[in-house]
């Protein structure tokens, strides 16, 4: 190539242009609208619009729960995969970006032989003889319409929605511990209150039977009181099973097998609860946070960048090629006969670009798509944090009432004894209010279980968690 060929090339570089649309957020998107990004529908003096801290489970000043989930977070086998899915997408952005460095290409050898004189029309027979070959080739895409530039945009969004899926898992996995956690202990405190009802039960049995020996009561009181225990014999079992499927949850959260689940956690009968207001924020620090919608949105990006490599397509693809060496004989070797060189552009098009245009077609498409998704992702994500917040928020005036049929419940307790101190009422009477103040305090206990997973379903919605870097 002459000069003027090198030239016209490198005009061409520096008027190089980047095919297909620039990304930006459509205006259209549900996230720009401004009931978003706004106060959330659940409201309440329980809920403060305060930012969400990283770690948001360390408001709870629980140290077992810190460790478990730092344990969690160290070993989780599901987080591994993440991160190393995350350690693949960083290889596969840096192969995209490689495509812009020249190509070179080397190659040597070295053999005797001999040639064949019949090839050259000459009935003899050469002499073996050493020969040698050696070369390299340089090429460069000029990347002249931006198929390229394209390419390592989608990648590098790609790579960015990967990185967003494993905050994701992060924020999973300190969730279930959390869960798990709180189950176990919920259920420790159910079964306690389940227990001391079982015993009343017992106890209004027994006496009962006493009563039948003295001929004060009937058989049918006997048979009342048995199904009455039968019935909450029946409930421990269901608890105990609850309990020790928590545990066995929260050994596999932290990379152990259920054999080496944690027996002390069976003793734990308080579950976690946070007193202070929930620090929620409100939409626009939620979706600036959710590592599914920021993935969602990079997904977006990636599949806008994919339209312009697939509109690249439609023109010559031109690259620069210089090669050189030198092959022959190796008495010769390296001697002007033996050596070669070349330079000159390389241009290639598809004539028939009807293929070209259906996967343009198909990029678009591919855009809307992952635009609709993304807009459903948000709306999901205030959904989910609207129910989770609207569900603890009647739970906790549930407690309300449960509390006060507890405290109601206790002064009929109060009422029976005092009474039948003075004479005017029975133990047994004594053992029904006793008994109806231990199911008020069995249901009190079920709720405020309930209270504490509802608080942990609020946090995950919230979707925090990874803003900290991964335990090395």
């Amino acid at each position: 190539m002459g000069r003027r060929g090198l030239w016209l090339c490198g005009c061409l570089a520096l008027g190089a242009c980047t095919l297909g649309p620039n990304y930006r957020l459509p205006a259209s998107a549900i996230v720009n609208d401004p009931s978003a990004g706004g106060s959330f529908v659940s409201k309440g003096p329980a809920l403060s619009e305060a930012p969400l801290p990283p770690n948001w489970w360390r408001l709870y000043h629980d140290p077992r729960l810190d460790d478990l989930i730092q344990a969690a977070l160290a070993a989780n086998t599901d987080l591994r995969v993440a991160d190393a899915n995350l350690e693949r997408s960083h290889a596969l952005l840096q192969e995209a970006k490689s495509e812009q460095q020249p190509r070179i290409a080397v190659d040597a050898g070295v053999e005797d032989s001999q040639i064949a004189g019949e090839q050259y029309g000459r009935p003899i027979t050469p002499p073996v003889n050493g020969y040698y070959a050696g070369g390299a080739t340089i090429g460069y895409d000029l990347d002249l319409f931006g198929g390229i530039r394209r390419g390592i945009e989608a990648a590098k969004a790609d790579d960015q929605a990967v990185e967003a899926a494993r905050d994701l898992v992060r924020v999973n996995v300190a969730g279930e511990t959390a869960r798990a956690y709180a189950d176990a202990c919920g259920d420790g405190l159910q079964l306690a209150a389940a227990k001391r009802s079982l015993a009343l039960q017992q106890e209004s049995l027994a006496m009962t039977l006493r009563l039948i020996r003295g001929g004060r009561a009937i058989a049918l009181d006997a048979t009342r009181a048995h199904q009455l225990v039968d019935q909450q014999m029946t409930t421990i079992p269901v608890l105990e099973a609850g309990q020790r499927n928590a545990l066995f949850r929260l050994a596999t959260l932290t990379g152990r097998p259920p054999a080496l689940f944690d027996q002390d956690l069976q003793a734990c009968s308080q579950p976690p609860r946070l007193a202070q207001a929930l620090p929620v924020g409100d939409g626009q620090m939620l979706l600036k946070r959710r590592p599914d919608v920021r993935q969602a949105e990079r997904q977006l990006a990636a599949a806008t960048a994919e339209i312009g490599v697939q509109t690249a397509a439609l023109y010559p693809d031109i690259s620069i090629g210089v090669s050189g060496g030198s092959n022959g004989s190796i008495a010769t070797a390296l001697t002007s006969p033996t050596n070669y060189w070349a330079i000159g552009p390389l241009l290639s098009w598809q004539a028939n670009q009807s293929a070209t245009r259906a996967r343009i077609m198909g990029a678009k498409a591919g855009a809307r798509m992952a635009l609709a998704h993304f807009d459903g992702v948000v709306l999901g994500a205030l959904r989910d944090t609207d129910m989770a917040l609207n569900l603890y928020l009647h739970d906790l005036q549930r407690e309300q009432s449960a509390i006060a049929a507890r405290d109601d419940a206790a002064k009929a307790v109060s009422d029976s004894q005092r009474l039948q101190h003075d004479g005017r009422a029975t133990a047994l009477g004594v053992l029904d209010a006793e008994r109806t103040l231990a199911s008020s305090e069995q249901s009190l206990a079920q709720l405020r279980s309930s209270i504490s997973t509802d608080q942990i379903a609020v946090f995950l919605s919230l979707g925090g968690g990874w803003e900290t870097k991964p335990p090395t």
